[in-house]
């Protein structure tokens, strides 16, 4: 009895200890494999995604939908049991605009529905309003006098015609081996310095304007830069002599097709003054602009064609916005408490405000519910982490990282990078600027789109490689290895780094953002594929809890 005793207290343990064994095996061995485990099985990105673009987009910046998402957007927060959630304001100061009723179609000599869409801050027109179309065919100064007393109330083509050629290859894209081993194989040189816009756009300084395009379309040629250039010149003088004649609306073909139309802000003439730059058409101090729309440019090309055949058009058209009182526009912050080190703080974040002709879905709903997502994921697994992890939904990006750089500025006492030209750092702060200063770690920037992370720019910090490789192994995404030393531009990860701070911006797969989504009336939420952003909300909450955790401060420049 003893023995057999003895037989069954061991084969109990051996059964214990299997049974034990094997919800050992069940259980993530590291952070990284719970993190995605939760991310995979209770995503909630799309959901986000889906309240930001469908019920709160779009999201302009000093609109009215941008207060309203950014509520919601602060609730959500609270509910996933973020801290210390606020607004936080600045200045310049602009005037909000909301879009009440637009519709654009020829009547004449036969009925054409035209894809089309106004510009930001385009006043309204009184009424609905009937007029001819015009082609204000300028090809220099002296052109203008052929359009004399001509144009009182007539619909304006301000734009050359565009040719149209078939995709003979798929808008979306990812990143092929090849395109990655290139990134990861850059120079240390494409690593330096820190790419700005040219002030001035004109012959004489055509090198720095084709540089500025070759970095974002390698294959564009000097014709083309040129002609631009020229275009550009003459656009500012067009739109002032409509105005001044009293047309009822200028419109300009679209950089798309397929009826596909990028819109944007509304312009503003230039100053006479050639080196004075003309107050942005937010400023409450701007001159009022005339109606501006963009037309898609297959309408747009058949209305040029159809005048040159000497056919007369007739346009009606209705478009009614609200203008809001000038205020200032803020930024929506929350976090994560730390522990030990809970003053040196992680810093996650995108822009949060959009253009209206979409909404706002992978520009930049997506960043936005990525980090959304990734501060829950720490939440929910409840990650406790040494440093603070914070979130910053960035206003004013699209204006020019206004919100961002606000943001450096207020809190590290630097004025940081300006589109168009640099602004020397300040070097009087306060004592509190310069704590906050030395005791941020890192800002991790989503900003390209709705394709999945493939790895991260170093943004020219050498001393970053390591970390993030140590990162990008631990991850253990076989499609998310690639580290590169080069820049990339363009976003409010530049905020930061102009000011000495360590701040990076994921490299993303492609897909079709810049050829069909990016500030266009397509950036809707059939646009975010949801495998993706699930991936990339695990990794940048997988990211910002190593560097919460680190021993040492982030390696700086």
């Amino acid at each position: 009895m003893k023995r057999a005793f003895i037989v069954l207290f061991f084969a109990s343990l051996f059964l214990v200890s299997n049974i034990f064994a094997q919800v050992q095996r069940s259980v993530p061995d590291t952070t990284a494999e719970l993190i995605k485990n939760e991310e995979m099985k209770n995503s909630e990105v799309m959901e986000i995604a889906s309240y930001l673009t469908d019920v709160y987009g779009p999201r302009l910046t000093y609109s009215p939908e941008y207060k309203q998402a950014a509520d919601w957007a602060a609730s959500k927060l609270k509910e996933f049991g973020a801290e210390n959630i606020h607004y936080e304001n600045w200045a310049p100061i602009g005037k909000g605009w909301s879009l009440k009723s637009f519709y654009a179609e020829v009547i004449e000599p036969r009925t054409i529905p035209l894809i089309a869409f106004p510009q930001a801050w385009s006043p309204s027109l009184k009424g609905t309003v009937k007029g001819e179309v015009v082609y204000l065919n300028v090809k220099g100064e002296k052109d203008f006098e052929n359009f004399k007393g001509k144009l009182k109330g007539k619909f304006v083509l301000l734009s050359e015609p565009r040719n149209i050629t078939p995709h003979f290859k798929a808008d979306a894209e990812r990143l092929t081996d090849s395109e990655l081993l290139k990134l990861a194989n850059a120079s240390k040189e494409s690593g330096r310095g820190r790419f700005r816009f040219p002030r001035q756009m004109n012959m004489a300084n055509f090198d720095s304007v084709f540089a500025m395009f070759k970095q974002f379309r390698p294959d564009i040629d000097s014709a083309t830069v040129a002609n631009f250039i020229i275009e550009r010149a003459l656009g500012p003088k067009k739109l002032q002599f409509c105005k001044d004649e009293g047309a009822a609306a200028v419109l300009t073909i679209s950089n798309g097709d397929d009826g596909t139309i990028f819109v944007q802000q509304a312009a503003v003439p230039q100053s006479s003054n050639p080196h004075e730059r003309a107050l942005p058409v937010y400023d409450p101090k701007s001159p009022e602009v005339i109606p501006q729309i963009v037309v898609a440019a297959e309408n747009y090309n058949r209305m040029i064609r159809m005048i040159t055949k000497g056919e007369k058009l007739t346009i009606q058209m209705e478009l009614k916005a609200d203008f809001t009182k000038a205020d200032s526009a803020f930024n929506i912050i929350g976090e994560i408490p730390g522990t030990d080190k809970r003053d040196e703080i992680v810093l996650i974040g995108g822009h949060f405000d959009s253009w209206h002709a979409g909404t706002g879905a992978a520009d930049n709903s997506s960043g936005a519910a990525v980090c959304m997502e990734a501060l829950r994921l720490l939440k929910k697994l409840n990650l406790q982490t040494r440093r603070t992890i914070r979130i910053g939904l960035w206003a004013g990006e699209e204006e020019g990282l206004i919100g961002s750089r606000e943001y450096v500025a207020k809190h590290f006492g630097k004025q940081s990078i300006n589109m168009f030209e640099s602004v020397p750092a300040s070097n009087e702060i306060t004592p509190e600027e310069k704590s906050e200063f030395e005791n941020f770690c890192v800002y991790l920037n989503d900003d390209n789109g709705t394709g999945k992370f493939r790895g991260i720019y170093l943004q020219g910090n050498e001393n970053a490689r390591p970390v993030f490789n140590e990162w990008l192994h631990e991850f253990n995404d076989p499609d998310a290895q690639t580290i590169t030393i080069s820049n990339t531009s363009g976003t409010d990860h530049l905020s930061f780094d102009n000011a000495g701070l360590p701040a990076f911006q994921f490299i993303q797969d492609p897909l079709d953002y810049s050829v069909r989504i990016h500030h266009t009336n397509m950036d809707v939420y059939e646009r975010l594929q949801a495998k993706d952003l699930e991936q990339s909300a695990a990794m940048m909450a997988f990211f910002a809890y190593k560097a919460a955790m680190m021993d040492n401060k982030f390696p700086r420049k």
